[in-house]
Parts: structure tokens; C-alpha cells; sequence
């Protein structure tokens, strides 16, 4: 009788041993899938970021790979010591709207914290990140509207970070060594090559949406003469009085590049030649009025020919016209605007 319950006990306490392996080696085996599936999903994460340089494209790239994982409303990143923001939104209409708005007030008004950051504003959660991982440290924020981000999804969000922060520093020197390339080193204003980049994609858009676009060929009166009786550095000085001028008066959708010397375009979109000759007319006015360095206001002055865009003139008809209307105004006694 003992014999037989001790050969009870033993198959008990072995059926009692097998079940416990088996459930070891099902969590064993669930781990390894999770690890498997997550290797996956960084090796996809990788392959998104390595071909993309800039920030935008960046982003947009993490947002892809995210969404299955953690769905969002947007993602952004902000950057105040050098002055980069970046906004990624999958809404649309008032929604886009919104959610940009909110996104902007958390920058402005971040909780202070360490690392991380949960909060929320009306219906949206938010997530936010420090990362001080490189040089010039900024923020990660991630937006949803409706549901509080969870702990698993959190965790995802961080390990995906970890990958995310060196391809964002990458990104930050190309956008340094982009904004270097794009910028007339003299006024901070774009260059010749930005303005030729831009006026295609803004005739493209006008062509197909019919919006109203004018563009203004611009040359200082005189400068000639300043550069000649007061040094060239007077003139330097004189044609980064005149681009923080001209800057402070136009719109920032407006395209205001320097192409070399005292000459300067301008282009407007969605504006006709009527409300554009009312802007170079302040324009003219502004620049006579400056207080030139040893020879006081009214000795410099500015000349204008203005073009609007019909449909069929190409990009270098457009120009040409704009440049003979500069001419013709120079003609009739400079410090004018001319329109054709």
C-alpha cells in the first residue's frame, strides 16, 4: 500500500514537474517571439531612417513606422537653441487645426521634468520627451486625441527613441549646413539658387490652382555712388539695412532672396499686380527714407518693375519681363515702381 502511494506521489510530483517546464518553456518561447518580432520591427525602423537626411522626411518616416504600434494624431519636434520646429499631422480640416494648436502650446508651455512627460490639454493626451542625448537638445511630442497613451505603448515609444536620436542629430547638421547653402551670407536673406527652386514650385501651384502670383525685380538707386564715396563697408552695412527692411514688410509666405550685388527679387503669391504695386510703393518709400551712414536719408533709393504671372508665360519669360519693367522704371527716373 505505501508502495503504491509513494509511486502516486512520485507521478503526481513528476506530471507536477512537466507542467512547469512546459509552462517554462511557453514563456521562454513567447519571449523569444516578442524579442523576434521587435528585432523585426527596429530592423524596419532602420531601414526607414537610413535613406532620409532631412528632419520632415524624417519624422514623417517615424510616424509611419509608429502608427501600428501606437496610433497618434501628431508628432513633432522643437528645437529652441537652434530654432527648429517640425509638426507632423495626420488629421485633416479643423481637427489638423486643432491639434496643431495644441501641440504648440505644449512647447510653450512644457511641464518641467527630467526625461519624460504625460499630460493633458482638453481632449488630447500628450507625450513628451527630452532628448539630451546630443548636441542641442529638443523635444519630442506625441499628440492623440481621446485615449491616454499606455504603459506598453510608452515603452515602445522610449526603445523607438533610442534608435530615433542618432539619425535626429544627423538631420539637425544637415539642416544646419542646408540653411549655410541657402543663405546670402551678408543679409541672411535666401540666395539665387533657393529663389530658382522656389519660383518654379510657386508658378507650378499658380498653374494649377489659378491663384494670382507677382513677382518684383528690385535694384538699389545710387549704390554705386555710396560704395564709392563712403567704402564698401558703408555699403555693406547699407544692403543689411535695406534686407532686415525689406524682410520686416513683406509676408513670410513671401520669397525675398538677394541674387547678387544690390539686386533683389521678390515673390508674391497670391497677389495681382494692384495690392503688389501697393507694397513696392512702401517699399520705395521705406528705402528713400533710410539714414544712409555720413550722408543722411533721402540719397538712397530703390527701383521696382512688377509682373504678374499670366498662364502660359514660362519661368524665364516671367523673369524677363520682370527685368524690363526694372529697366524701364530706372529710365523714368528711379526710385520708382514700373508695371507690365
Amino acid at each position: 500500500m505505501e508502495t503504491q502511494s509513494a509511486a502516486a506521489d512520485l507521478t503526481e510530483t513528476n506530471a507536477l514537474s512537466s507542467v512547469a517546464n512546459m509552462n517554462s518553456l511557453i514563456v521562454e518561447l513567447e519571449h523569444y517571439r516578442r524579442q523576434s518580432e521587435w528585432l523585426s520591427m527596429v530592423n524596419e525602423l532602420h531601414a526607414r531612417l537610413a535613406g532620409v537626411v532631412d528632419m520632415p522626411a524624417m519624422l514623417e518616416a517615424f510616424s509611419v513606422w509608429l502608427m501600428p504600434l501606437v496610433n497618434h494624431d501628431l508628432l513633432a519636434y522643437n528645437n529652441v537653441e537652434r530654432s527648429r520646429r517640425h509638426l507632423l499631422c495626420s488629421c485633416h480640416g479643423p481637427e489638423r487645426r486643432q491639434a496643431m494648436a495644441v501641440a504648440k502650446e505644449a512647447f510653450a508651455n512644457q511641464p518641467e521634468c527630467s526625461e519624460s512627460c504625460c499630460w493633458t490639454s482638453g481632449d488630447y493626451y500628450i507625450q513628451s520627451w527630452l532628448l539630451n542625448q546630443f548636441s542641442g537638445s529638443g523635444i519630442l511630442l506625441v499628440l492623440r486625441k481621446g485615449k491616454k497613451i499606455g504603459e506598453y505603448e510608452n515603452q515602445l515609444l522610449a526603445k523607438g527613441l533610442q534608435i530615433l536620436c542618432e539619425p535626429l542629430q544627423r538631420a539637425l547638421e544637415y539642416e544646419d549646413l542646408y540653411e549655410q547653402a541657402s543663405r546670402d551670407a551678408l543679409t541672411g536673406l535666401v540666395n539665387r539658387r533657393v529663389f530658382d527652386e522656389r519660383i518654379a514650385l510657386v508658378l507650378a501651384q499658380a498653374d494649377r490652382h489659378g491663384h494670382p502670383v507677382t513677382l518684383a525685380c528690385m535694384d538699389l538707386d545710387k549704390f554705386k555712388q555710396i560704395n564709392d564715396t563712403y567704402g564698401h563697408g558703408v555699403g555693406d552695412l547699407v544692403l543689411q539695412t535695406v534686407s532686415g527692411n525689406m524682410e520686416r514688410m513683406v509676408r513670410s509666405c513671401d520669397i525675398l532672396a538677394r541674387m547678387g550685388g544690390d539686386e533683389f527679387m521678390l515673390i508674391m503669391p497670391d497677389t495681382n499686380l494692384a495690392d503688389a504695386e501697393v507694397l513696392a510703393n512702401r517699399l520705395c518709400q521705406a528705402i528713400n527714407q533710410l539714414d544712409v551712414p555720413g550722408a543722411g536719408p533721402g540719397i538712397l533709393g530703390i527701383s521696382i518693375g512688377l509682373v504678374e504671372w499670366q498662364p502660359g508665360l514660362d519661368k524665364k519669360q516671367w523673369i524677363q519681363k520682370t527685368d524690363e519693367a526694372l529697366y524701364k522704371a530706372k529710365a523714368e527716373g528711379r526710385c520708382r515702381v514700373c508695371t507690365m
